[in-house]
């Protein structure tokens, strides 16, 4: 099968069959299309290559990839003289190319999966970057509003949602409105009768967000969030929703339209700002502050691995090493056997 047309319908695959999100087909597509276009110009590498013509046309059939291929288009990631890549980024494409090479040889059209031995370059271990507490209240407080500017509203909602949740940008943006709701107390079904003015029957406000793959997790509001955005629906909201066609997306931009990542970001950007953080501060530091905080409070790490949406906890457990600090000093003060 031709490479392009292979390259096709594996992302449809993935689009369609496994229902990843637009972003990750969006980045599958561009990292093919850069292992498609080194194929194209780049000679027979390797001893596994030798069986081949060799030159383009040899890398025009799927069937025809070699490990030398894979290993090939990886060293020429990391040396390429018009910009090497980092190990971070050579495993991203790498990764990509390898879930393609796994697919082709799963329908037939290669004998082996050339990618399973290649390996990506060890990328030095990165912690999340998170703010300390305070600095989140200094930023959030930045963002803070005493009239009814609907930009300033939209703005404090977002940033809130986004500490209180830990959602992704992309999830934060991707939300709409059905997507605020409240949770019954199972006990209120029962006790309907003994309800009266003191609100027994409120419930617990949380979020349904979307993550990676369409996959589904219901993350709680704190009651800062939720009075953040419940200021913005009724106060600010329907000022944009004026200005475009009807969409059930929450945060909307000044032409009514979805609020896009980029737009939030700027948001995240002026708000840090105007706090004087000198720290960068990105849409995930808000996702690292929020796991980091709730590990320093004492939460488990499968409860925090469910909120952020990880599919695994290993990958969560890399916010425990930065909170190493605190609970050393924490056994210090506490353990009488660590005094001296």
């Amino acid at each position: 099968m031709p490479l392009g047309r292979a390259v096709d319908t594996y992302l449809r695959h993935v689009a369609v069959e496994r229902g990843l999100s637009q972003h990750t087909v969006a980045a599958y597509r561009r990292d093919l299309a850069v292992f498609a276009e080194w194929l194209a110009s780049a000679p027979t590498v390797g001893s596994e290559g030798a069986d081949r013509a060799g030159g383009a046309a040899a890398v025009a059939d799927v069937g025809r990839l070699a490990r030398a291929d894979v290993a090939g288009f990886v060293a020429h990631l990391t040396t390429r003289p018009e910009q090497p890549l980092a190990p971070r980024s050579v495993a991203r494409m790498l990764s990509s190319v390898r879930t393609f090479t796994a697919f082709a040889a799963a329908e037939g059209w290669l004998p082996l999966d050339p990618g399973t031995a290649v390996r990506p370059p060890k990328a030095p271990s990165r912690l999340p970057k998170a703010i300390s507490v305070h600095d989140m209240e200094r930023l959030l407080s930045a963002a803070e509003t005493a009239d009814d500017d609907p930009v300033q509203l939209r703005d404090r909602a977002l940033l809130e949602l986004l500490y209180a949740t830990g959602a992704r940008i992309s999830e934060a943006v991707g939300l709409s409105v059905d997507d605020v709701t409240t949770l019954s107390d199972p006990q209120d079904e029962d006790e309907d009768e003994d309800e009266d003015e003191d609100g027994g029957g409120d419930g617990l406000a949380v979020v349904r967000v979307t993550g990676k793959g369409n996959k589904q997790r219901v993350v709680p509001l704190g009651s800062f969030a939720r009075a953040a955005i419940d200021a913005y629906l009724v106060r600010a909201r329907p000022v944009f929703a004026a200005r475009g066609t009807s969409t059930p997306a929450l945060f909307l931009g000044a032409r009514g339209a979805r609020l896009s990542r980029q737009s939030a970001w700027l948001v995240i950007q002026a708000a840090a700002e105007r706090a004087g953080l000198a720290a960068h501060v990105s849409p995930h530091t808000f996702r690292h502050s929020f796991a980091t905080h709730l590990l320093e409070g004492g939460a488990d790490v499968r409860v925090v691995q469910e909120l952020l949406g990880h599919a695994s906890v290993a990958t969560t457990q890399i916010y425990t090493l930065v909170t190493a600090d605190m609970l050393r000093d924490v056994y210090q003060t506490a353990h009488p056997r660590a005094r001296r």
